[in-house]
């Protein structure tokens, strides 16, 4: 995870939305823009942009799960990865990686997006929830500890697990207001981006015949 700075507590409502492969492109613009320390943190590594690239190439949207949080210029500011898979040992399971844009630090959105991953992992019947950290991304680890998960450090890297309770009439219609509430407050921004753009247009052309009224008048 890239969200080094302490975060406060969560947000009442936060609205996150499913990403979908038309996002892919504003995914990249993301990650992209983190600086060398937080993609370190985020891949476990010092990611370069054509490794980053690639891993956005890469996502399955119809395997996994991807959620977003959009500003009001609709740049994707948070963004998670729930990366389903099954394990013979623990059963089905996923694992969870999130990353902040710096502007939006201290908002704990790092914590709502996991807090929204949990709550579909366990109406897709996931039975254990991992995460994978280097052991100096305090902010990503203290997540994992608040939400009661087991940390295991091994050097400089710390595995959390944390087993899942099964879903309930609750998770399942929690998750779907969450959903319906996070499309509408989409499209709520995109039509004042809209409406922005076109008092933009407005003012250009009324600059224009201004100033040709000024040459004519010369």
């Amino acid at each position: 995870m890239a969200e080094r700075q302490q975060t406060t507590s969560s947000p009442s409502v936060v609205p996150i939305r499913s990403l979908a492969e038309r996002h892919r492109e504003r995914i990249g613009v993301h990650l992209r823009a983190l600086d060398p320390q937080d993609r370190y943190l985020r891949f476990g590594y010092a990611a370069s942009d054509e490794q980053v690239q690639r891993y956005v190439d890469q996502l399955d949207f119809e395997r996994d799960e991807i959620f977003g949080i959009f500003n009001r210029k609709l740049e994707l500011i948070a963004m998670a990865h729930l990366a389903f898979l099954h394990t013979r040992e623990a059963g089905p399971g996923a694992e969870f990686g999130v990353s902040v844009s710096k502007p939006a630090r201290g908002r704990g959105f790092g914590a709502r997006l996991f807090e929204r991953a949990v709550m579909h992992a366990r109406n897709e019947g996931v039975e254990l929830m991992f995460i994978h950290a280097l052991s100096e991304n305090t902010a990503m680890i203290k997540i994992a500890r608040n939400a009661g998960a087991t940390l295991e450090r091994a050097g400089g890297e710390t595995e959390a697990y944390l087993r899942l309770p099964p879903a309930t009439l609750d998770t399942r219609m929690s998750e779907l207001f969450e959903e319906q509430l996070a499309q509408t407050d989409y499209r709520l921004k995109v039509q004042a981006r809209n409406f922005l753009d076109f008092l933009a247009s407005v003012q250009e052309i009324r600059r224009g015949v201004g100033d040709a009224r000024r040459k004519s008048g010369a």
